[in-house]
């Protein structure tokens, strides 16, 4: 049979132009929304240039001009951990041989990365937790204990070493944990089935306990400011956060919202008992508040109008989750909310929620945490690996520092 070479050839021709178009998206999944990019990307987004040598070779690649090879293409990219902006004077203190430090995870990655309030850089990093989802830190300093997605485990992470010495199985899925005041107990959302919620005593190291909790997908857990109750939040279709007495680890209520609860806060009383759930719900552009006593929606506060271009507007993680970032500050004088779709946190005095302003800060903003004076305020930006620094006092974001990729939930934490 004669070959026709002619046709052949076009046909080869036409698959490498489609696999070309087909490789396109490939080019702005992995670049900075600032810098022409996806508006998000799960993956991370590790390219902040268009000009950046790598970048042009992948381009290079998916345009067809020259050979890559494989590891060119699978090579890791060392990131910077310089931090840019204006340093944080007085936002640390140190108690006995420890330091106040802001830890951050990064979700599409592998580390974990430590700042220095102080000077606003990353001073530590802790290496070898694949989809590190959630983090919390012993009330001494000694231990992190991170919810590792890829292995089902909590990863038990030694301060002064910075390594991991110990995984602990659990039941499925994780995402977010919380811990006592005492330390002693950790609470693991389980995300999958069997869900619920896992019971670790730190003292063994053993997960020995799973609270079922009627089956609810749990997202995230909490331990009230004063320390008296677990808070489990679902990300199903019950709307339901679950209050769970510490002591005997029991279910005694629970808080239906009218919509998926995102992240949680929580206003006290003088005495230090909780008065109000403040709670962020998918397709809600702003938050509301919940009586912790009667479980009651009280208000329902909508983000303004900022004007201007919505620049997650297109995507959906953002539109059906427009916040996902919450916190009220140490004092209890004010509530920080995030905003997906205008790339800023907004403001509210407590307990009269008086609209104080909003900050830009850069592309998807996430979790936050504060220092304990209250002077300052941690956001993860999800789709920047950043994380913003604002002063609480001028409203001001006063630095910018650069983490790994996709960073979500962080912690203040003294650590050695």
């Amino acid at each position: 049979m004669k070959t026709n070479h002619a046709r052949t050839s076009r046909q080869s021709a036409k698959r490498w132009s489609l696999e070309i178009r087909s490789r396109a998206p490939l080019l702005i999944h992995p670049l900075r929304y600032e810098a022409g990019g996806d508006q998000w990307h799960g993956g991370g987004a590790q390219f902040t240039s268009a000009n950046e040598p790598e970048w042009q070779t992948i381009a290079a690649w998916v345009q067809g001009k020259n050979a890559v090879s494989e590891a060119t293409l699978t090579g890791t990219r060392a990131s910077s951990l310089t931090a840019t902006g204006n340093p944080v004077a007085g936002a640390a203190s140190n108690t006995a041989g420890l330091k106040l430090r802001i830890v951050q995870t990064n979700m599409a990655g592998d580390n974990l990365h430590i700042i220095d309030p102080v000077n606003n850089r990353v001073v530590g990093e802790v290496i070898g937790i694949e989809a590190n989802h959630g983090v919390a830190a012993a009330p001494d300093g000694s231990r992190l204990y991170v919810s590792n997605e890829a292995d089902r485990t909590v990863d038990v992470v030694d301060t002064r070493t910075l390594k991991v010495f110990k995984q602990i199985p659990l039941s499925g899925p994780p995402n977010n944990i919380s811990i006592t005041k005492d330390g002693r107990r950790l609470y693991q959302a389980i995300h999958g089935p069997p869900y619920g919620v896992d019971v670790i005593d730190t003292a063994t190291l053993a997960n020995v306990k799973r609270l079922p909790l009627d089956g609810m997908q749990i997202h995230n857990t909490y331990v009230t400011p004063d320390g008296k109750y677990v808070i489990a939040a679902s990300d199903d279709q019950t709307f339901t956060v679950a209050v769970i007495n510490q002591k005997t680890e029991e279910p005694v209520r629970s808080i239906k919202f009218t919509n998926r609860p995102r992240p949680l806060a929580f206003h006290t009383n003088a005495d230090g008992s909780t008065k109000w759930v403040l709670a962020g719900l998918s397709e809600l552009h702003g938050f509301v508040v919940a009586d912790f006593t009667t479980g009651k929606e009280i208000h329902r506060i909508k983000f303004p109008d900022l004007g201007g271009p919505v620049k997650m507007q297109k995507v959906r993680a953002a539109t059906g989750n427009p916040n996902h970032g919450i916190g009220v500050q140490p004092d209890n004088k004010a509530v920080w909310v995030s905003d997906r779709l205008y790339n800023a946190v907004h403001a509210y005095s407590l307990p009269d929620l008086k609209y104080l302003g909003a900050v830009p800060v850069a592309v998807d903003p996430f979790w936050m945490t504060f220092t304990p004076d209250s002077k300052f305020v941690y956001v993860a930006n999800d789709a920047s690996a950043s994380v913003s620094a604002i002063d609480t006092q001028s409203m001001k974001e006063v630095a910018r520092i650069p983490v790994g990729q996709v960073p979500k939930r962080n912690i203040t934490a003294m650590l050695p």
